[in-house]
């Protein structure tokens, strides 16, 4: 692994850093680096009184880091780190650092194996926003990725060399509806899985407040998208309320029937309507929820109506409510809740759901293939309070091991 003193990586970070701090994050900053003794007392104050914009103020800050070198630089990009993750995120700053003046980037923490090897393997740690789930995810040890590649070389699925593959994957998620509540989390939920498949080296975009119609459209689009030929894998993440037939659009109530059946889904991306992706593993992530009885109940908020509904406070979990859907070749669906029962979701904190599945990923990753961190999720019983619920993986039918 590669190392880059810490200045040269707040160089390269300028222009976005300017762009993307917030004021609360440079106050924090000043009160950090004056205590450290990297800024005096009258640096302090001229970044922080004369410069009129946030950007201004960040550009002033940055420019007065970088000129102090690489150790001031560190204590920023640690402060960084411990304070606003999301910020480092987007930066692409990692958790670790070799030595105090040096720190492990995005394009420096890339393992290179004379193989090639899984994608969790090669690709690079992404830090996750701070109101979801946090951490990195793990790189695989260039001897152990030798190891699974020698003892299972003829069992996995063909990884492409970063350097030409493009890999994408699709985000569509509905938090406004016209007759259903809110789903107050949600953008948590985006923010965090977006973060978590970039990570995984895929270009993902972003759908929200569909009808059933609209997120069909998006889906015939995304499968007929050209980047799938040089592609070796894609991912679909759907979250929204749901029915036990579907997923709910924008528009869904008792008298219209918006919803987007799951056997469309996998319809639209089998062999036949996306050849393009043809014996590539395709990963569906659904976040809903396939009834209403409730094995744990905190906040009710589900489509169809239910007689045991309770509440318990002041956790204010909310639940969303999929049906169990056919799975075609190499298609591996993974879904938030089981048939008759609800899925949970923070209206500040997003879905239980993703948050444990993101937390997974970035602690198996690098050396689980897909299927098995599923079923690590899947069997695993979380405990809130007296109230319990389970998730269930649904009808694995990838042919190989996906890493």
């Amino acid at each position: 692994i590669l190392v880059f003193p810490t200045d040269k990586v707040l160089k390269e970070k300028r222009k976005l850093f300017v762009h993307s701090v917030g004021m609360g994050t440079i106050n924090g900053l000043l009160d950090e680096l004056l205590e450290k003794r990297v800024l005096n007392q009258g640096e302090m104050e001229k970044v922080r009184d004369e410069n009129a914009t946030v950007m201004d103020k960040a550009r002033a800050l940055i420019d007065s880091v970088i000129r102090k070198g690489p150790q001031a630089c560190q204590i920023c990009i640690s402060h960084i780190r411990e304070d606003d993750s999301l910020l480092a995120g987007t930066l692409g700053l990692s958790s670790g650092s070799q030595s105090g003046n040096y720190l492990n980037t995005q394009e420096s923490q890339v393992a290179v194996p004379p193989f090639p090897a899984p994608q969790a393997m090669q690709d690079n740690p992404v830090k996750l926003a701070s109101s979801g789930p946090g951490g990195n995810l793990k790189l695989c040890p260039l001897e152990t990725a030798q190891r699974i590649w020698k003892e299972k070389s003829a069992e996995i699925y063909p990884i492409m060399e970063r350097s030409i593959r493009t890999r994408i994957a699709l985000i569509i998620c509905n938090t406004e509806f016209e007759n259903l509540p809110r789903r107050d989390g949600a953008d948590v939920d985006i923010r965090n899985m977006k973060m978590l498949l970039e990570g995984l080296g895929y270009s993902v975009d972003v759908k929200e407040n569909l009808t059933a119609s609209d997120m069909t459209i998006e889906l015939k689009a995304f499968a007929a998208r050209p980047e799938h030929r040089t592609s070796d894998s894609t991912f679909l993440v759907l979250m929204s309320h749901g029915i036990r037939t579907g997923v709910c659009g924008k528009k869904y109530s008792e008298e219209v029937q918006d919803v987007l059946k799951v056997n469309t889904i996998f319809q639209i991306l089998n062999t036949w309507n996306c050849p393009s992706l043809k014996d590539k593993p395709k990963v569906i992530i659904i976040q809903a929820c396939r009834g209403e009885n409730q094995g744990v109940v905190w906040l009710k908020d589900s489509v169809e109506a239910s007689g045991n509904c309770s509440l318990l406070a002041p956790e204010d979990f909310e639940d969303d409510a999929i049906k169990k859907a056919h799975v075609e070749k190499d298609f591996i669906a993974f879904c938030s809740s089981t048939p008759d029962n609800v899925s949970w979701r923070h209206p500040v904190l997003g879905s239980l759901f993703i948050i444990k599945l993101i937390e997974h990923l970035q602690e198996y990753a690098w050396f689980c293939d897909l299927e098995e961190i599923f079923r690590k999720v899947g069997a695993r019983y979380f405990l809130h309070s007296t109230y319990l619920f389970v998730l269930t993986l649904y009808g694995a039918a990838l042919d190989m091991f996906f890493y």
